[in-house]
């Protein structure tokens, strides 16, 4: 069996022979190089990153457009660097999911170094900080997803390990947000060096989010005297730092026991899965669909790789706005959540199975092409309608994408507010359209209500995917029962009145009764769910 390691892919007839593509480049070389004068830096170590990001960079250094590879950090998991990435010498194994059910097999290679961001890994920390004083460094990017860029609670007030940041300043930093700032001070020391910090997760205006974060624990630090009002300068200087907008999409789910065994069956043995104590599922080879975009705003003040030969789209600030408003808020993210919550409760496994289902088709559709289309600004580089047929009639109906409803769940809390709030705020402000008319985006809401009872339409219990408004959601909801939609009166209130949930009050543009209706109707009692669905989108 074929075994990822630095030694084993030198034989390339070996891997070519069990129709895995090889790389085209030294990778002993690369990683020296990269040693010495390392180009590019990225937080979050997850799946999208060696399925999507990694192999960009890959393709540069397979047609010599590139020589250095790219260091991961991991903040968040510091299992996934000693479980998958250290023991296999950061290699991995790209498995591209055709509709067809076959496998497109490559190996992943880029990868230079693999750290842990936490200066309790003393020799990881102290590596990292030399990166940040290197010249040759130009981008540090991100998908460490939309909560890695908090630093407020629940409740509204900075969290506990942002409170301690800020007092003990840039030696020690816990949070995410606070290493940033401390690597980007590090970086000020040593000449003011520029450098471009693109975040690459889906969040509206992610440039501004991660700037935004970085700034305020950079200003607190000056406050206290723990920096000087230079660093404070630098950050907030776009000719020096530059927080890039982008948009990204590509569907890279958790690794599927189906993948692993079709590689084994070719003679693939790196295929151990696991599931470490932070919940997080990973395997040395990643499984991912064949569509990908990345639009960037071409904004680095140290130059960068030339992506645009891998495909990246660099463009201006506004292309960008345009593009991630098309996907996000309405074209793919919002149809992901609403089979989401609905397929939590009506049983299903995995999101292509529920492209089956005639109501939760006909439900996205007209969350989609019917209320999310009319406020949709064409960018020009990409047609909206182009973009979401692709996404309903081809990626997600691909029966070999194992993907699932309870994956997509997770964190919807901090979704719902970009993939409908937006919308709804954009009827709000059109004098030719009205919120009030909207039907499958309340819906929608309602059924994430519905769903966080934690009881699925047989009127079973059931597991909530991990959010971090759970311990502020749930106790809202105590009391409400399957079968007495007067348990219900005045419990959504303080959920749809959030505006830090949905970007707007929901009853001051007329939709917060409506929702309560919906929901009143889903609690009927078992199979309300499913009969208040093909009432609607008949």
């Amino acid at each position: 069996m074929l075994q990822l390691n630095k030694e084993s892919i030198k034989n390339k007839a070996l891997w070519e022979n069990a129709g895995i593509e090889t790389i085209q480049f030294d990778y002993d070389q690369m990683t020296a190089l990269t040693t010495e004068n390392p180009t590019w830096v990225h937080f979050g170590a997850g799946n999208i990153f060696r399925g999507f990001i990694a192999m960009l960079q890959q393709n540069l250094l397979n047609t010599g457009a590139a020589k250095s590879g790219i260091v991961v950090v991991e903040t968040y998991d510091d299992k996934i660097i000693e479980k998958i990435y250290a023991p296999y010498d950061n290699l991995g194994l790209l498995a591209v999911m055709h509709t067809d059910g076959s496998l497109e097999k490559k190996l992943i290679a880029s990868l230079a170094e693999s750290l842990v961001g936490d200066p309790a890994w003393d020799k990881d920390w102290q590596r990292l900080n030399t990166i940040f004083t290197k010249p040759s460094l130009q981008m540090v990017s991100f998908t460490i997803t939309e909560k890695g860029y908090s630093l407020k609670n629940a409740a509204g007030s900075y969290s506990t390990e942002v409170d301690q940041d800020i007092v003990s300043g840039p030696k020690q930093p816990k949070s995410v947000m606070a290493k940033v700032a401390a690597l980007a001070y590090t970086r000020y020391k040593h000449g003011e060096l520029p450098l471009a910090f693109v975040s690459m997760d889906n969040c509206s205006h992610n440039g501004d989010i991660l700037h935004n974060s970085v700034s305020t624990i950079a200003k607190a630090w000056q406050e206290k005297g723990l920096v000087e009002a230079g660093f404070v300068n630098y950050i907030n200087n776009p000719d020096k730092v530059s927080f890039p907008w982008s948009m990204i999409d590509k569907i890279t789910p958790r690794p599927a026991d189906s993948v692993k065994a079709a590689l084994e069956a070719s003679g693939f043995g790196s295929t151990e899965i696991i599931q470490t104590t932070k919940n997080t599922f990973i395997a040395p080879f990643v499984n991912a669909e064949k569509s990908q975009y990345l639009v960037v705003e071409d904004k680095f003040p140290n130059g960068r790789m030339p992506l645009e030969q891998a495909g990246v789209i660099f463009t201006d600030k506004q292309t960008v706005d345009r593009i991630e408003k098309m996907k996000v808020c309405t074209c793919l993210n919002p149809l992901h959540t609403s089979l989401a919550v609905f397929g939590c409760l009506l049983g299903y496994q995995l999101i292509a199975d529920e492209m089956k289902d005639p109501e939760l088709k006909k439900l996205v559709e007209k969350v989609g092409y019917q209320e999310g289309m009319p406020v949709v600004v064409n960018p020009g580089i990409i047609q909206p309608e182009d973009f979401i047929k692709e996404v309903i009639e081809v990626r997600f109906p691909n029966p070999n994408i194992p993907d699932t409803p309870q994956r997509i769940a997770t964190d919807t809390s901090q979704k719902v507010g970009i993939r409908f709030g937006e919308t709804i705020k954009a009827y709000g402000e059109r004098p030719d359209l009205d919120a009030k008319s909207l039907t499958f985006i309340p819906l929608v809401i309602a059924g994430w209500c519905r769903y966080l009872l934690g009881v699925d339409d047989q009127g079973q219990e059931m597991a909530l995917s991990s959010d971090p408004l759970l311990p502020m959601l749930n106790p809202q909801l105590e009391g409400i029962k399957l079968g007495d939609a007067k348990s219900a009166q005045g419990k959504l209130r303080g959920i749809l009145s959030n505006k830090d949930i949905f970007g707007t009050d929901l009853y001051s543009v007329g939709l917060g009764e409506k929702i309560e209706a919906y929901f009143a109707e889903m609690i009927a009692g078992p199979g309300a769910v499913r009969a208040t669905l093909k009432k609607y989108v008949k």
